[in-house]
């Protein structure tokens, strides 16, 4: 199954389990992260949930060959967006546990949760600019909610990467663990969530999510509007071929 869940207590523990794509989304991980998550929303014994993937990758974001094959539309949901939960709305917390690379979709993805656990083998990066294509998952207006704006710029606009020390420092992650021990941190964090009362966890959310102020719909409009004009150039052909063919792309600029 490229996406597992378990049930563990008042949690539910939800991976992506495709190792030979580095975790990639497909349209079956897009489909499968939803029904989790609509699990999560439905049953009233599931009050956490942890987002993670099989080591040493937690996603490599977008499967490109199915964007390349002009399939992007397939790597969303209606209800959930990309991977199923960028655009999700819910009202129970979810925790990022991140062992390994979370690149271009992985970091939206990543944003998407409320907490992050990530060990020390962990990095986050949205390299989309590389490829000619957008962030279009929510990075361009929640990381620099997360981080300070000037930093976030230059994530987007270089898409280097960056360790988890790094990420930590900034804001972006709670808490670091060693190597190969995110699962496990994230799980301890869970517990002290879950040893509250969940309608007063639920609604500390939303009362903070509410007052944060941020014009989500706009930001969404705004990433769609950026990844149709660099999906409409030459380049968006070039990044994506070269990208599979593991070549330097070669750049017109138009």
């Amino acid at each position: 199954m490229s996406v597992e869940v378990t049930v563990e207590d008042h949690l539910l523990v939800v991976t992506i389990n495709r190792p030979e794509a580095r975790n990639a989304v497909n349209d079956v991980v897009a489909q499968g992260i939803e029904a989790a998550i609509d699990r999560l929303e439905a049953e009233d014994d599931l009050w956490v949930g942890i987002l993670t993937g099989v080591p040493p990758v937690f996603s490599a974001g977008a499967d490109l060959k199915m964007i390349n094959a002009g399939r992007a539309a397939d790597l969303a949901t209606a209800r959930g967006g990309f991977a199923g939960i960028t655009r999700r709305e819910r009202s129970k917390p979810v925790i990022a546990a991140v062992d390994g690379p979370a690149l271009a979709g992985g970091t939206e993805m990543v944003l998407a949760c409320d907490l992050v656990v990530a060990s020390e083998s962990a990095s986050f990066g949205i390299p989309e600019v590389k490829r000619s294509l957008v962030a279009a998952g929510g990075a361009l207006f929640r990381l620099p909610a997360r981080i300070p704006f000037n930093v976030a710029m230059e994530w987007a606009l270089t898409g280097d990467a960056v360790d988890a020390a790094t990420a930590y420092r900034f804001g972006l992650v709670n808490h670091l663990c060693p190597a190969g021990g995110a699962l496990d941190a994230a799980r301890e964090l869970a517990a002290r969530v879950t040893a509250n009362a969940p309608v007063a966890v639920r609604e500390s959310r939303r009362a903070m999510l509410e007052a944060a102020g941020g014009d989500e719909e706009r930001g969404w409009d705004l990433s769609a509007r950026a990844m149709a004009a660099a999906m409409g150039s030459e380049d968006f052909r070039e990044g994506l071929t070269a990208f599979i063919e593991k070549r330097p792309p070669a750049w017109t600029g138009r």
